[in-house]
């Protein structure tokens, strides 16, 4: 099966074509991972375009998307989720969403990525890469994680304790869906995992104006 795999959860959009088939055999063709910062919406096109001519490629040719739920930022995760499912409908092809710290890292660890106001979007793996806890969002001093710790090195210092670099890869995103994609009926319906409310709400009430 010809897999589209994209994650916009972190700063590092990914874009990536795998070969999956039963018993979780996966065979990555390309990938480009691109610092986006904010620039989901303006990269993520031109990256996917990308990996199918560096696979040698078409649209056609794809047989399931996959994509990253996160945690992650309202806006980037919004790029990715509509893409896929915009991508998948006009194919009429399965969609599978994962949680993006799943594709992180493998093994026994724990994976934490930047949350932004000075938190970290965190889960704990047992060895067969089950998620034991999380996906959470906390100060890193109120978190106290199993070592080793994977994902973004800069919260090093304030966890106390070494973090290995580590991203999404298309690999981690496939084999994390691999149970919807070896059963397509499976999958369940795409929904972001923002874990917080948003920075901008509606007004909880609204004044009266008064004329003179």
């Amino acid at each position: 099966m010809l897999v589209l795999a994209l994650d916009t959860a972190t700063p590092t959009l990914v874009a990536g074509l795998a070969r999956w088939t039963s018993g979780d055999r996966i065979e990555v063709l390309a990938e480009r991972a691109v610092p986006s910062g904010n620039r989901h919406a303006e990269l993520l096109t031109p990256a996917i375009r990308d990996v199918l001519a560096d696979a040698g490629v078409g649209m056609s040719d794809l047989e399931a998307v996959v994509t990253g739920l996160g945690p992650g930022p309202f806006t980037g995760l919004r790029v990715g989720v509509v893409t896929a499912v915009t991508l998948a409908d006009a194919r009429g092809l399965p969609v599978v969403g994962v949680c993006s710290l799943d594709a992180i890292g493998s093994g026994a660890r724990t994976v934490v990525t930047d949350a932004r106001r000075k938190e970290i979007y965190w889960a704990t793996y047992a060895a067969d890469g089950s998620r034991l806890a999380g996906p959470s969002v906390d100060k890193p001093a109120d978190v106290t994680p199993p070592e080793p710790i994977v994902g973004d090195p800069a919260f090093a210092e304030r966890l106390g304790v070494p973090v290995v670099p580590a991203d999404v890869t298309t690999a981690g995103l496939v084999w994390a869906a691999s149970p919807q994609l070896a059963d397509p009926s499976s999958a369940g319906q795409l929904v972001p995992l923002y874990l917080r409310r948003p920075d901008a709400t509606p007004p909880t009430a609204i004044k009266a104006v008064t004329q003179r």
